[in-house]
């Protein structure tokens, strides 16, 4: 499991889209949330999109591995479809944030599994020239993200990974450079004992 966080404008959804369309082994979980659906949004590819009823059923069915209120809507990652893949060996990419992240660090079956990556923008200036450049938030929203921003770089030490995002081609260089090695990591080789065993076999 995969997990990029960030504070809202410093890159994390870019970086995630760019690592997969360049990693046919890497499959992207896709969030709940009750927020309003953006216009260039599709419900099920960007977000599943539920009223706060039907989101509250999920929380209490046990449904989501990890759920937060971010910016006063509701976000949560469903665990089945996460399950799912990890059984059949696929790694997940979270696009989430850092309380989602700690709720699932601190879940002992899914901490061995979790890989945690914090981007940081290049300076508070880039971060709100960024947020201003989507378009698509009132101020009042834009100052409330930028608000927030402190907040959530402050919890970068929780994370195994930092990237400081001044360059997007080489901050998913650098991400894919961390995937790569942690695919190659003994623990993670599905197999690797019985293709061990078949070379010592034909020696």
């Amino acid at each position: 499991m995969l997990v990029l966080s960030s504070p809202s404008g410093a890159g994390k959804t870019t970086i995630s889209r760019e690592l997969l369309k360049c990693d046919s082994a890497l499959s992207l979980s896709i969030s709940a949330t009750t927020r309003p659906k953006r216009p260039a949004e599709t419900d099920g590819d960007d977000y599943i999109f539920v009223g706060e009823d039907e989101f509250e059923k999920m929380v209490q069915a046990g449904e989501f591995l990890e759920h937060a209120n971010v910016f006063g809507h509701f976000y949560g990652t469903p665990r089945a479809p996460v399950e799912e893949a990890l059984a059949a060996g696929r790694d997940i990419l979270f696009d989430i944030d850092w309380q989602g992240t700690q709720q699932i660090a601190d879940d002992r079956a899914l901490r061995s599994d979790l890989v945690s990556v914090f981007v940081l923008p290049p300076s508070t200036g880039e971060l709100e020239a960024r947020l201003r450049s989507r378009a698509q938030d009132p101020e009042e929203i834009v100052q409330n993200r930028m608000a927030k921003a402190s907040d959530e770089m402050s919890h970068y030490d929780s994370y195994e990974y930092i990237i400081v995002n001044e360059d997007l081609e080489l901050s998913v260089s650098r991400v894919q450079s961390i995937i790569f090695a942690e695919r190659a990591k003994r623990v993670r080789q599905v197999g690797l004992h019985e293709f061990v065993s078949t070379l010592r076999r034909e020696d």
